[in-house]
C-alpha cells in the first residue's frame, strides 16, 4: 500500500503457488522475551487458537474471569486466519473462573504466575511455518529463501498495517497535520493512523535503498543498528563500518519520524528530508501525534532466524524466525513476485 515494493529477489523467478488457504497453512508461534516465575499478581497463560483474532481472545477471557479488559495483556496481536500460540497474562484473580473460559478454536495449554503484567513489546520475535500449495518452481522457491538466508529479509511494514482499504496513512498524515478526519477516531484507531503514516514514510525509504543497492550498505551519514544490543550511533566511517554491515554485526536503520528519532547525517539525512517534503510535512509535525509519533529506527533488514525449506509433496514448508515486528508475509512476497 502507498507505493510499488520491490524485492530483494527480483531477478529471480516467482515460484507460483497458493498460501493459506486453511489456517494450518500458517502457524506463529512467540518466543517469549521472558518466561513466567511462578510466583506474582497476574497469571500467564499459554494459548492456542485458531481462526480467532488476539482481541476477541482477550475480551471473551475478561468477561469469563471477571475482570477488565484493559488489565489482560498481550505481548503482539496475532492472525485471525492462522494457528498462533502466545502469551497473554490476566490478574492473578481470575484464575479460580478459568476453568469457565470457553471460546471456539482456543485452548489453554498452560498457565503460570507472573509478577508483572504482559505488556505490548514483552517477546524476542516469532516463529513461523508456512505451507505454500502447488508450487511450481521450487529451485527459483530455493534460490530466493537461500538468499533472504544469506542478505536478510527486506523489512517492510506489511499491508496489514495499512487497513483494508490501504487509507489508514492518509488519515495518519491529517492528524500530523492537525487537520480534522471525516470521523474522530478513537483511541485505537488514532494510534493505528500515525503508526500507518510513520511505516508509508519508512517502506518509501527502504524503497529507495532497495533500487539503489544499499539496503545493507553502511553509507556515510546512516544511522546504524547493533544486532546484538539494539545501539545505534551515527556512521562516519563507511570504510571501517562497511564490514561490519556485511557481517551483520550492524544494519542501516530507517525513519520513524518524531521529535525522539535519533538523526541520520551528510547525504542520508537529506534523502530523508525529501521524505518529508513530498508528503509536505515537518518534523515538527510529528509533536501533534504526542506518546504515539515519538519516533525511532527500524533496521532496513532482518535476519531470518533458523531457516528451513522442506519439499512436501507439490508443498513448500518454511520455517524460520523474525523479531518483533517484521512481516512473514514479506518473504512470501519474495519467494512468490506476487506485488
Amino acid at each position: 500500500m502507498g507505493t510499488e515494493r520491490p524485492r530483494l529477489t527480483e531477478d529471480v523467478p516467482g515460484c507460483g503457488g497458493a498460501f493459506k488457504l486453511v489456517p494450518e497453512d500458517f502457524e506463529v508461534e512467540e518466543l517469549p522475551a521472558y518466561q513466567p516465575s511462578g510466583e506474582g499478581d497476574h497469571l500467564y497463560l499459554w494459548l492456542e487458537k485458531r481462526g480467532r483474532d488476539t482481541r476477541e481472545v482477550v475480551k471473551a477471557l475478561a468477561s469469563a474471569l471477571g475482570v477488565d479488559e484493559g488489565d489482560v495483556g498481550v505481548a503482539g496481536m496475532k492472525d485471525r486466519q492462522a494457528i498462533t500460540r502466545q502469551l497473554i497474562s490476566v490478574p492473578a484473580k481470575g484464575e479460580a473462573r478459568l476453568p469457565e473460559f470457553s471460546l471456539e478454536g482456543v485452548s489453554v495449554l498452560w498457565s503460570r504466575r507472573h509478577g508483572n503484567k504482559l505488556r505490548t513489546g514483552h517477546l524476542k520475535g516469532n516463529r513461523f511455518r508456512l505451507r505454500l500449495r502447488g508450487v511450481k518452481d521450487v529451485g527459483a522457491a530455493r534460490e530466493s529463501f537461500t538468499r533472504l538466508g544469506a542478505r536478510g529479509l527486506p523489512n517492510y511494514f506489511g499491508d496489514q498495517r495499512f487497513g483494508r482499504e490501504g487509507d489508514n496513512a492518509d488519515f495518519g498524515r491529517l492528524l500530523v497535520l492537525g487537520q480534522r478526519l471525516p470521523r474522530r477516531p478513537d483511541k485505537f484507531q488514532r494510534k493505528l493512523y500515525l503508526s500507518a503514516f510513520q511505516s508509508r514514510l519508512f517502506n518509501r525509504a527502504l524503497v529507495d535503498r532497495l533500487r539503489a543497492g544499499t539496503f545493507d550498505t553502511a553509507l556515510l551519514g546512516d544511522v546504524l543498528r547493533k544486532e546484538d544490543s539494539g545501539g545505534l550511533f551515527v556512521c562516519e566511517a563507511p570504510e571501517v563500518d562497511g564490514p561490519r554491515a556485511a557481517s551483520f554485526e550492524v544494519s542501516p536503520a530507517g525513519p520513524l519520524f518524531g521529535p525522539k528519532m535519533t538523526a541520520a547525517a551528510h547525504a542520508v539525512a537529506e534523502a530523508e528530508a525529501k521524505l518529508l517534503a513530498d508528503e509536505s510535512v515537518t518534523l515538527d509535525d510529528f509533536r501533534r501525534g504526542g506518546d504515539e509519533t515519538q519516533g525511532g529506527r527500524r533496521p532496513y533488514r532482518v535476519r531470518l532466524g533458523n531457516p528451513s525449506l522442506e519439499v512436501d509433496g507439490e508443498d513448500l514448508v518454511l520455517t524460520f524466525e523474525l523479531p518483533k515486528g517484521s512481516y512473514a508475509t514479506e518473504v512470501l512476497h519474495e519467494l512468490l513476485k506476487d506485488g
